[in-house]
């Protein structure tokens, strides 16, 4: 397949990086990504994977867009309140690339139904905002043998890593064996969420989606950022496998 003239024009900056280049975007164009959530991570992440040129995207949402939503999940408008955002979305990310394949879910993410989703797809990204999601999300990848590249944040501080055991590094459950005790892990309705922050993470969780399709450099498999927006500060943590992880242990 060869690019045409508008899509060499849109992606040059990447082409001419000697970590990416033609091969790079290529891999890119042929990638497959699903996107579990479309909130204040899921938006820019998405947002900076259909600019990149990822062949498919997916976007699986079962909410709708609402004003209080408008402070950090930027690919959604005033307008577009009330609308499901997953469609929301789409018209966003495509009206920014119409070279991409956009797959929606206006659903919410089951036992049921998680593994006939994540088998059209060799990547997931977790930008959900509940554990019980994230632990069957992170269960099912592990099932498929597909890395997660996972986010969270709350208040002034976020955190991202690459969960992939299929090559060597732990899954999410090894780190987090079980979701916290009531009250512990507020909701960013309960305890606030400072907007720019959701940019932040969401970007990384894009970074590190467009390391690992096309090679270039080192991504957070087997580590943990988390970044301290408050004070402007960062550190990484080595994560390890649990040999009784009841995933993939």
């Amino acid at each position: 397949m060869a690019f045409s003239d508008d899509e060499l024009e849109r992606y040059a900056r990447h082409i001419v990086l000697r970590e990416i280049g033609g091969l790079g975007q290529r891999k890119l164009h042929e990638a497959r990504i699903l996107c579990v959530g479309a909130g204040g991570l899921g938006s820019p992440a998405l947002a900076y994977l259909a600019a990149a040129g990822v062949g498919t995207l997916g976007i699986i949402d079962d909410d709708s867009v609402s004003l209080s939503n408008l402070q950090r999940q930027i690919i959604h408008t005033t307008d577009a309140v009330g609308v499901p955002k997953t469609e929301s979305a789409v018209r966003t990310l495509s009206a920014m690339n119409p070279h991409v394949t956009y797959s929606t879910f206006t659903e919410r993410l089951t036992a049921t139904n998680i593994d006939a989703i994540f088998a059209d797809f060799d990547m997931v990204l977790d930008g959900c905002d509940n554990f019980e999601t994230r632990y069957l999300t992170n269960a099912a990848a592990v099932r498929a043998g597909i890395p997660l590249v996972s986010g969270a944040i709350t208040q002034w501080e976020g955190q991202v890593s690459v969960f992939d055991p299929a090559n060597g590094s732990p899954c999410y459950q090894c780190i987090f064996p079980q979701a916290p005790a009531d009250g512990l892990a507020p909701s960013c309705a309960e305890a606030g969420v400072m907007g720019a922050l959701a940019g932040t993470i969401g970007a990384m969780m894009a970074n590190e989606a467009i390391k690992h399709v096309t090679g270039a450099g080192q991504t957070l498999a087997g580590h943990l950022m988390i970044y301290d927006a408050l004070y402007a500060d960062s550190r990484k943590i080595r994560l390890q496998r649990r040999a009784e992880c009841p995933i993939c242990g």
